[in-house]
């Protein structure tokens, strides 16, 4: 591209301007194009332009009207606007990369000039092409196998130390794989690219989520919603759209949480071949928005349709390798959190308290998620003591995993313990608390 036709640079005061930061982290672009158009004036016509946006569409998002979630179009106002990926979630842009080779005719060798010695700097992007064309092969389901091993490990090494320090090498490979998608192969290979990509940014949005950064993961979990449509995967469509009603019911959004889960349902039960084991999780899925709604009747049925499904699992049901998770223990302590969300706090305290026994242990977010609602099932029960050991066990775990809807659980738990605060074991919660999980940033919470 010649000189002239590279969009200009961002002033660097801008990209370093706190206000720019948080605006790009949190995906605002209304702030964003604001801070665009009174820093670097760059107004939203050009905005527009550059970003392959129309104009009325830009004033939308300026005045409020219309937000920007698809991961297209993010890349579209990076590029244009030259925001480096990480501030916006992505991976490092092609144009982040100065050009420094240029490729000319084989010369007889001279002696450098010491004074026209220019520094070395990094290959640019028509190196990075020439390079990716070489590296190129032919994918094979062995490819396929590699992909998916390493989308097991990103959710192990999730499990055991949350998914904060592991996005950007997530987001790094959605990217590639893509980037892959754009090349025309047999369809076997391409199916299974859709697949990878669909879990690649479920798995992103999830991180999100757990962080409780709900715009960002939305964004991506309607991202692998498309991903998997394009495959017709509707047993993996089902699964974002639980994932969706879950954060839903944290959004305190339940009736939104019960149509997407019903959603779910509907699009796992039109897909062939369909396990007992995800029909479950859905089932009990829908346990929690009804909970969330306080529809007692309808809950204990879906919790029983859950039950139900599960005991039709066979030994060799073809399950897909992202619904594993779902075991008895993980059936059971879904069970008594259901339970828990309806109030019914008798109910849900052995079966939180069964479930927590036989945890894996690697599973730091886990024990720690759960051995809160087990604290607070007995804390709902006038059991301040045995509330407080609980919650207090719980910290250590939490402190080991980056996941701040655990840590934000554990801060309400310590806001729900306010008519007893002067207690001796309530005090001493809070101590550890205090030690274990500092305040965020602004929190009133210990």
């Amino acid at each position: 591209m010649p000189e002239a036709d590279r969009p200009q640079e961002l002033p660097a005061r801008l990209l370093t301007d706190p206000e720019m930061l948080h605006a790009c982290r949190v995906r605002d672009f209304a702030r964003v194009f604001r801070l665009v158009k009174t820093r670097a004036g760059i107004y939203p016509s050009m905005i527009a332009r550059r970003c392959e946006l129309t104009p009325s569409r830009v004033g939308e998002v300026i005045a409020g009207r219309r937000q920007l979630l698809h991961m297209d179009v993010v890349e579209r106002i990076a590029d244009g606007l030259r925001i480096p990926g990480h501030m916006l979630g992505l991976a490092r842009r092609s144009w982040e990369t100065p050009q420094a080779l240029v490729v000319t005719e084989r010369e007889a060798p001279q002696e450098p000039d010491p004074e026209k010695q220019t520094p070395a700097s990094l290959p640019g992007p028509d190196v990075d092409s020439i390079l990716a064309m070489a590296t190129r092969t032919s994918l094979s389901t062995a490819t396929l196998e590699a992909f998916r091993s390493s989308i097991e490990d990103y959710w192990r090494r999730d499990d055991q130390h949350g998914g904060e320090a592991l996005r950007p090498a997530i987001v790094g490979q959605l990217r590639y794989v893509v980037g892959l998608l754009k090349e025309n192969r047999p369809s076997s290979i391409q199916n299974g690219l859709y697949g990878i990509a669909a879990e690649l940014a479920r798995l992103t949005g999830w991180t999100y989520f757990d962080a409780r950064q709900y715009n960002q993961a939305r964004a991506y979990f309607a991202e692998a919603l498309q991903l998997a449509k394009e495959s017709d995967d509707r047993q993996f469509m089902a699964n974002v759209l639980a994932c969706m009603s879950l954060q839903a019911t944290y959004q305190d959004k339940p009736a939104d949480s019960l149509a997407l889960v019903t959603a779910a349902q509907d699009q796992a039960r039109s897909a062939l071949g369909t396990t007992p084991r995800v029909l479950s999780m859905l089932s009990m899925r829908e346990a929690f928005a009804h909970a969330t709604l306080g529809n007692r009747d309808s809950t204990h049925r879906a919790i029983g349709e859950a039950h139900r499904h599960f005991e039709q699992i066979g030994a060799s049901d073809p399950d897909p390798s992202w619904v594993n998770y779902f075991d008895e223990p993980k059936l059971i302590v879904d069970t008594g959190i259901a339970h828990g969300r309806l109030g019914e706090a008798a109910t849900a305290e052995p079966l939180i308290a069964d479930a927590l026994r036989r945890e894996d242990r690697t599973n730091q977010r886990g024990r720690a998620f759960h051995a809160f609602w087990l604290a607070r099932t007995q804390l709902d029960q006038g059991k301040l003591d045995q509330a407080c050991d609980t919650a207090t066990q719980a910290l250590e775990p939490a402190s080991a995993v980056a996941s701040e809807r655990v840590s934000g659980h554990l801060r309400e738990f310590y806001d729900q313990l306010a008519p007893h605060r002067q207690e001796p074991v309530a005090l001493a919660f809070e101590a550890r608390l205090r030690e274990l999980l500092p305040p965020v940033s602004g929190s009133l919470h210990p």
